[in-house]
């Protein structure tokens, strides 16, 4: 069997095997990069219809390419952002195989590189960046059986209200897929409960500019360090209908019943934490917070932006929250359908190489792995705050492709 040699291989055609591609290019590097599906796979088959980016377009999008066909201040459909990434490729030249899983990756005997094995043949490199990104397994909790007679999906596996069989839905998980997914069967006239759990819940737009302006130059995207209690604390932030600021006591008022986070589930009831109350105070806490700190970031800077003091009005708590549910017996409430908004997992099984902890997540430090010529790249706090985002793993791709120039 004949045996290719590429001197970098990147598996995954997403944002992050994209970025990766283009600094590369620019240091005059030779890659490859082999994706097992198309380009920007997950936003074509694994988003649901009507999904909108969380950011504006002139944010959510790599410095050196802007959004065609769509006003920069818009939300940008999946549809878009596949388009956006197909047309990059092409603009970049990027030397991607489509169609090619790795099933196995580990290190050469000799100790010079790597050797992957692929539904295409081995390929052996000198360096080998993983950049599957952060979505690789979606998490269901072991909580209601199969058999339990509940259609239960992931929020990957979600495409439209359409889809649920009729009768009443549980959207378990508050974060930007669970608060969009929720909104969206609240307006198809599907009576929904929504498991809120720990969050955060900044402003849409605040005193004329967007929510990830203020991140921006606030310093929050560049937050090197997360602190350990907020590792499973979501982002509740939406650009569906336009943008909006998550309120969740907005949707109650609107006939969606708000309840703490699954616990258990037992005998046909699913059974939620006493923690609603706190929940909702938490975000509304985050998200003063950012009114605060945007307001004093424009008395530092003597920025000319408009006051907004209605931002800060927060309305009292609804019935669900004052006197939460604990118990629910779901075939009694009429749920005939939950989807799990509740995030994922990373994969790495096709990694025979020591790189991994315990847990089978990565140990690098800024995406150099302890293994040389191993890299990662698209993971959650790769480097900061923004590292699995667009914009954010672009920058992270910077600084890997200087450390393998500057590898020879």
């Amino acid at each position: 069997m004949s045996v290719e040699k590429v001197k970098t291989l990147i598996i995954g055609g997403g944002q992050a095997g994209l970025a990766m591609s283009e600094h590369l290019t620019k240091h005059g590097e030779p890659h490859l990069i082999v994706e097992r599906h198309r380009i920007a796979e997950r936003w074509r088959s694994e988003r649901w219809d009507s999904l909108a980016a969380n950011g504006p377009a002139w944010h959510d999008r790599f410095p050196s390419r802007e959004f065609s066909d769509i006003d920069p201040d818009s939300f940008a459909s999946a549809r878009d952002i596949v388009d956006y990434f197909v047309a990059h490729a092409e603009q970049i030249g990027a030397p991607i195989r489509c169609g090619v899983e790795v099933t196995a990756l580990r290190k050469k005997p000799d100790g010079g590189g790597f050797r992957a094995e692929t539904s295409a043949g081995v390929i052996e490199a000198a360096n080998v960046v993983a950049a599957t990104g952060p979505f690789q397994r979606p998490i269901i909790p072991a909580l209601v059986p199969a058999d339990a007679g509940i259609v239960q999906i992931h929020s990957n596996a979600y495409r439209n209200p359409g889809q649920l069989p009729r009768g009443e839905v549980l959207v378990i998980g508050a974060g930007s897929s669970g608060a969009q997914i929720a909104d969206e069967l609240l307006r198809a006239g599907r009576r929904v409960h929504l498991s809120v759990g720990p969050h955060n819940r900044p402003p849409r737009r605040y005193r004329g500019r967007d929510f990830a302006w203020w991140l921006r130059v606030l310093g929050m995207w560049d937050a090197e360090a997360i602190d350990p209690s907020m590792e499973h604390v979501t982002i509740a932030v939406s650009g569906a209908y336009g943008g909006q600021t998550v309120d969740f006591r907005r949707f109650a008022a609107r006939g969606m019943l708000l309840v703490g986070r699954a616990e258990a589930f037992k005998d046909g009831v699913m059974h939620f934490a006493p923690d609603l109350a706190n929940n909702i105070a938490r975000g509304d806490a985050d998200y003063l917070s950012v009114l605060d700190a945007a307001d004093a970031y424009a008395a530092r800077k003597g920025l000319d932006l408009p006051k907004e003091p209605d931002a800060r009005k927060i309305e009292p708590d609804p019935a669900c929250v004052v006197d939460p549910i604990r118990r629910l017996d779901l075939a009694h409430a009429g749920i005939t359908s939950i989807v799990w908004a509740t995030g994922y997992a990373l994969d790495f099984r096709w990694l025979t190489v020591d790189a991994l902890d315990e847990r089978g997540r990565p140990v690098h430090r800024r995406g150099v792995s302890k293994v040389p010529g191993l890299y990662f790249l698209g993971l959650p706090w790769l480097s900061r705050r923004d590292s699995a985002f667009i914009w954010g793993v672009w920058q992270d791709a910077k600084y890997l492709a200087g450390h393998i120039a500057a590898r020879g």
